[in-house]
Parts: C-alpha cells; sequence; structure tokens
C-alpha cells in the first residue's frame, strides 16, 4: 500500500541550447546503480535528436539495439509546456499504470522551453498526488556564459551583438536562460574546465544573480556529478513554483515567444568528420541559427558520428555503431536539425550544399 501511496520524485533537466543535458542523462542513466528511471526526453523540432543520443548508449532499447516500450518517451510536437494538455498528460498517466516499476522520472526539457510552466503542470488534479518535483536541475554552458552571449550586461551585450551577426535576436535568448535560471533547485555549471578562475567567477556571479540565494551552483565536465548531488533533493518545486520570476507570464499564458525560433531539417553528403563541421559553421555564419545537432554519416566510419552545436563552437563524437537496418548510405544520409530565426529550409540546404562544394573545388 505504501508503494502505491507514495510520490514519484521527478527531476526536471533544463538549460540552454548546447548547455549539456542531454550528456548529463546519459551519466545519469549509466550510473543509476539499479534506480529504475522513466525518461521523458521532449524534442524541439523534425528529428528526435536527444532521444537518438540517448537509444545511442542502451537507454530505452534492449541489449540488441531495438526500442523497448516504457522506457523512453519523447514528446516530438514541440515544446514541453506547450503540449502539457496534449502528450505530457497521456505519457504521465502511463507511468502512474507502472509506478511500481518506476523509482524516478527524468524529464530533459529542449533547450527553447520555459521550466516555470511544466513545474506548475505537477499541480494539476490528475497527477498531483502520483508524482513531486524533486529538484529543477538547469545546466549552464560556462564558456557561453562567459563569452558575455548571456551576460546580464547592456554594455557587453551590445558589444557581442556589433561583432556577431547571429546575435541580433539575443533578447528573447536572455529572457529564456534567465526563466531557466529562476525555477533552478540546483545550477550545473558545466564545461568548468574550459574556464580559468577569474571567468569562472565571473559566470557564476551572473548566474548568482538570477538565482534563489539557497540554490546551489556545481561544478562540472561533461554533466559528471555524484547521483546523490542530482536526486534526491526533495525539493517539492511544484509548491513554490508560484514565487519564481519569469519573464513570461503564468502557465496559462500561450504566448512565450517561441514563436522567435524556427526550426528546420537539413541533409549532407559528409565527406568527413572536418568538412562537414565546416560547412555547418559556414551556414551559421551566414544566417541566425543559434543550434545545430545531428547525425553524420562518414565514408567507411563504422559507427555514427553526432554533431552538436552552439553559434560556431561544435562538439563532435561517435556514439554507436550503425545497425544493419539503418541509414542507407546515399548522398543525403547526414541530417541536421537547426534552430534559429528567420530561417528557411531551402536556404539553408543551398547554404550547407555550397559550403561543401566549395571544399571540393
Amino acid at each position: 500500500m505504501q508503494t502505491q501511496m507514495r510520490k514519484i520524485p521527478v527531476t526536471i533537466v533544463t538549460g540552454f541550447l548546447g548547455s549539456g543535458k542531454t550528456t548529463l542523462l546519459r551519466h545519469i542513466l549509466q550510473h543509476a546503480g539499479g534506480l529504475r528511471v522513466a525518461v521523458i526526453v521532449n524534442e524541439f523540432g523534425e528529428l528526435g535528436i536527444d532521444g537518438e543520443i540517448l537509444k545511442g548508449c542502451g537507454i530505452g532499447c534492449d541489449e540488441e539495439g531495438r526500442e523497448t516500450e516504457g522506457q523512453l518517451y519523447e514528446l516530438a510536437n514541440g515544446c514541453l509546456c506547450c503540449t502539457v494538455q496534449e502528450e505530457f498528460f497521456p505519457v504521465m498517466e502511463q507511468l502512474v499504470e507502472r509506478r511500481a516499476q518506476i523509482d524516478h522520472v527524468l524529464i530533459e526539457t529542449s533547450g527553447l522551453a520555459l521550466p516555470k510552466p511544466l513545474v506548475q503542470a505537477f499541480n494539476w488534479p490528475s497527477i498531483k498526488n502520483s508524482f513531486t518535483v524533486d529538484a529543477v536541475v538547469t545546466v549552464v554552458d560556462g564558456p557561453a556564459v562567459a563569452s558575455g552571449q548571456f551576460a546580464d550586461n547592456p554594455l557587453a551585450v551590445d558589444a557581442m551583438r556589433k561583432a556577431d551577426a547571429n546575435l541580433d535576436h539575443e533578447s528573447p535568448l536572455h529572457e529564456l536562460f534567465e526563466d531557466q535560471l529562476s525555477a533552478a533547485d540546483l545550477v550545473i555549471l558545466n564545461k568548468a574546465d574550459l574556464l580559468d578562475a577569474a571567468r569562472e567567477r565571473a559566470v557564476e556571479a551572473t548566474i548568482r544573480e538570477e538565482i534563489p540565494a539557497q540554490v546551489k551552483i556545481v561544478r562540472a565536465q561533461n554533466g559528471q556529478l555524484d547521483l546523490n548531488t542530482l536526486l534526491g533533493l526533495e525539493s517539492a518545486s511544484e509548491e513554490t513554483i508560484h514565487l519564481r520570476h519569469d519573464h513570461h507570464g503564468s502557465a496559462e499564458d500561450a504566448d512565450h515567444h517561441h514563436d522567435d525560433f524556427d526550426s528546420v531539417v537539413v541533409t549532407a553528403d559528409a565527406p568527413s568528420r572536418e568538412a562537414i563541421i565546416a560547412a555547418l559553421q559556414r551556414v551559421v555564419e551566414q544566417h541566425t541559427v543559434y543550434r545545430v545537432k545531428g547525425f553524420a554519416v562518414l565514408p567507411n566510419a563504422p559507427m555514427r558520428l553526432v554533431i552538436q552545436g552552439v553559434g560556431r563552437r561544435f562538439d563532435s563524437y561517435f556514439d554507436r555503431r550503425w545497425r544493419d537496418d539503418e541509414p542507407p548510405r546515399n548522398a543525403s544520409a547526414s541530417r541536421f536539425v537547426m534552430i534559429g530565426a528567420d530561417l528557411e529550409q531551402p536556404a539553408l540546404q543551398r547554404a550547407l550544399d555550397d559550403a561543401l562544394h566549395a571544399q571540393r573545388a
């Protein structure tokens, strides 16, 4: 009876584009130590990139790499806080039915999502008695903040805007960054190994301005932290989230600036890791692209290459071997989601094709 009455703890992992949320989830799931975790991955765009990355490390798949029901829930039609009435609650109801098999729930929000409306949804009668928000964990890209991209300093922001055309639409991004911090019960300063002491202190000062005094900031590299730091915080965030400041109004406010962003999918023939990353960087320079994430098929490479970019900074790694049934090894096998402002798929596709063609010339 006690098992049926307990509230299942939910950790909401939020953070801006490219901060390392998926890497953190992979770390948690790989070190769960028998903890039975259900995962909800919220994806922005047509490709389920984050879900695929998690599956690449065996999450949501059986030993042979096939998808299994009930382990990985991916909401693919927009930001999670926009779809709570359509997809979120049915998924949570499915989890309630399997509560005897679940110790914890992890939710990774889109990098463009607002955490506050999602946390408030846990006060809805249909799920209030079954779940509690153990914590909102906000992951921060330390080097991005250190660069001044999201600094709460008008002069620094103006200087960055003049130096980088990609920041023409910085204001809504800055507000999203602040709102993700204001909802946090724990802030992870990720990629801390890329910061010297002075820059780290500056980043912590910027974060501290946006978070409640009791919220801790912890340093991390590649999202690697002791699970006791991340889980079991018992914050019951849904009970106090209404006290947190935000820029975008209440949960009932349907207009929370997601219309400021576009998401398009482009394909490519990737001759090499260096060539495809250089071509993607060229596209980012020419268009207002905030985020790139996708998979590349390299000639004669038996493994799938994950490529992720924020601004002009790109990371890549091989995550798993290609299966026999995927993908077709054709000229358009590499696929990427690009998120930004005023994006048109044909223009971005032409730009990527031209950048690759120029390398071959």
